[in-house]
């Protein structure tokens, strides 16, 4: 009986050994898993915290595992904890042949041109504009007041005071020339209707049938001639309304402009003769340069425009002889022929220089008539 429960006693002592045996065993097949699995397993320290013992172990296994052929210089995998926001962050170097890293050479940076701000340009603009006004005004008032020079061409302002005078004349000439048109056309009216009644009392008036016929003849006539004269006068006004309103008043234009860049010129001239009778040091003579450039830039502008002036005027004075010639000649032989009556000379004066008279009722012909 002792013998039987001294084996008893024996192998109830064996079971927990054997059994203590077999926890081992398992622990040793998890570690000899792949890493992935190490990985995933969370360790918890006796304070309740995680335990990232694990994670650098399983970090080493990695990089032994990779293959050497790969030529990754540098491989660096970090993990966080769970209460931390950022996800794990891989780091890895360049890849080249050698397995070498090379860092990229950062050269100098060349930036385009700034952009210039529309609103500065114009400010600048609006004060350019401020100063150059205030300088030709005040170029303006001291001529004026007799205190400042000016510039005079003497040949040219001459030149220019007969262009004014004539265009003034001319204008009065085209006043009256329209004036004579407007009543002419209002006797020319008068006397077809004079005519058209003359004519109706011949019909209805047998004892003054030839009487009556005769005057109706004769206003008719008298009529046509009108129409004739008046076309002629109408092509007078337009030639001359031409010469004055356009081709007078462009060279004025200029001449504007010519006066204009002579009060610049005298404004800067100024400014430059008060900064070199004034004293010279450092302050000074960057004021005088820069007035010196603005002095010449408008010197040449005022050379140019003075000449454009000189050209215009040769041209117009020319130009402004052959167009009156013309025009007065046909107005003396279109007068002469209506008042004496000779119907064939003043139609031969209306062919000489082209002009069309217009049918009373006639409609303008169409673009297609035209072509």
């Amino acid at each position: 009986m002792s013998d039987c429960s001294n084996d008893t006693a024996t192998l109830g002592a064996s079971k927990p050994a054997t059994e203590e045996v077999k926890p081992n065993s398992e622990e040793s097949t998890m570690a000899q898993e792949s890493p992935k699995n190490s990985a995933a397993e969370i360790s918890v320290t006796s304070n309740g915290e995680v335990d990232d013992s694990h994670e650098h172990g399983f970090n080493r296994d990695l990089k032994r595992s990779l293959p050497a052929g790969l030529g990754l210089s540098e491989t660096q995998i970090t993990s966080h904890g769970f209460d931390s926001t950022k996800e794990g962050v891989t780091e890895a170097g360049a890849f080249q042949a050698g397995g070498q890293r090379t860092q990229a050479k950062s050269g100098p940076v060349i930036l385009a041109d700034e952009i210039k701000n529309p609103a500065m340009e114009k400010l600048e603009l609006v004060r350019k504009w401020s100063l150059n006004t205030y300088k030709c005004t005040r170029q303006i008032i001291s001529e004026k007041l007799g205190r400042g020079s000016r510039t005079v061409d003497l040949e040219l302002e001459a030149q220019i005071d007969i262009l004014r005078d004539n265009k003034k004349k001319y204008e009065n000439i085209l006043r009256l020339a329209q004036t004579l048109s407007t009543q002419l056309f209002q006797m020319v009216h008068t006397q077809r209707q004079l005519g058209d009644a003359f004519a109706d009392l011949s019909l209805k008036s047998l004892e003054l049938h030839e009487e009556f016929g005769y005057n109706a003849d004769t206003q008719k006539l008298l009529a046509k001639n009108g129409e004739t004269l008046l076309g002629a006068i109408n092509f007078f006004i337009a030639s001359v309304n031409t010469l004055v309103n356009k081709t007078i008043e462009d060279t004025l234009m200029t001449v504007k402009q010519y006066e204009s860049a002579r009060i610049e010129y005298d404004a800067y001239r100024t400014d430059l003769e008060e900064l070199n009778l004034g004293p010279r040091d450092a302050n000074t003579l960057p004021k005088i340069e820069q007035s010196q450039l603005l002095f010449q830039a408008h010197k040449e502008k005022y050379d140019k425009m003075r000449n454009d002036v000189s050209i215009k005027l040769k041209f117009l004075e020319e130009n402004k002889v052959k167009v009156l010639h013309n025009q007065l000649v046909l107005f003396h032989n279109a007068i002469a022929a209506y008042f004496a009556g000779n119907q064939k000379q003043l139609e031969q004066t209306l062919k000489q220089f082209h002009i069309k008279l217009k049918t009373p009722g006639m409609e303008a012909p169409s673009w297609l008539e035209e072509q």
